[in-house]
């Protein structure tokens, strides 16, 4: 797995971040009905615990909206990913089918509450680095188009930016020709959950598409 760091521009404002990442090569499919008999049973629980006006109170939402306020984006605006699916759920909005890996994230982040990006490995040039984004820079979000970066967190490699836990780009984003899978579980305020949700990963990963080990780094 290539190098990946957090910047001290994330770390002086969000001192408790760090990064589960977790890389194995992969099948890409159609979802199975029971990945998605999952998704629908893990939004069935969100229903009925969570509602619009305290589901900002579960802890990994709520930390990583703390760090975006520290780092100087508005979480209202530039909702973190795991806080967004809740959030569609509750407005009983539809969760895209996409494909076995990228439905397999979406379902993770529906049952712990974390932002967890997915990536095309082979689409990213060198080492990783979290940090700060910059305004004269251009990113293209997947579903969002260009998307103003400043101040958001994101991963940069030798090439600039390429996911942030609010969206990935289209450069680096997983469709049906990739075959070896990065996943980074982003969490800002090492929250004790997340042991749970690597193994839970870890084991979804080979269920739903891994093709190899599954290796894995956590980045403190």
């Amino acid at each position: 797995m290539t190098k990946i760091r957090i910047s001290p521009s994330i770390l002086a404002k969000s001192p408790r971040t760090r990064l589960a990442c977790l890389k194995s090569s992969v099948e890409i499919s159609t979802p199975s009905a029971a990945l998605r008999g999952e998704i629908e049973k893990e939004q069935a629980r969100i229903i009925e615990n969570f509602s619009l006006d305290n589901v900002n109170d579960f802890a990994p939402i709520r930390d990583s909206r703390e760090a975006y306020k520290a780092l100087g984006k508005e979480p209202s605006r530039y909702r973190p990913s795991g806080e967004a699916l809740y959030r569609r759920t509750l407005k009983g909005t539809a969760i895209y089918k996409i494909n076995n890996i990228v439905d397999m994230v979406n379902l993770i982040s529906l049952k712990s509450g974390f932002s967890i990006g997915g990536y095309d490995y082979d689409k990213i040039q060198g080492d990783i680095l979290f940090e700060k984004g910059q305004s004269d820079v251009e990113y293209l979000a997947i579903g969002r188009g260009s998307m103003n970066i400043e101040n958001l967190p994101c991963f940069h490699d030798e090439l600039g930016p390429f996911g942030s836990p609010t969206s990935d780009s289209l450069r680096t984003m997983v469709t049906d020709m990739c075959k070896n899978f990065l996943m980074i579980i982003v969490d800002f305020n090492e929250d004790e959950s997340l042991d749970r949700v690597v193994d839970l990963s870890k084991e979804l990963l080979w269920i739903h598409g891994a093709s190899a080990e599954v290796e894995y780094l956590l980045v403190n």
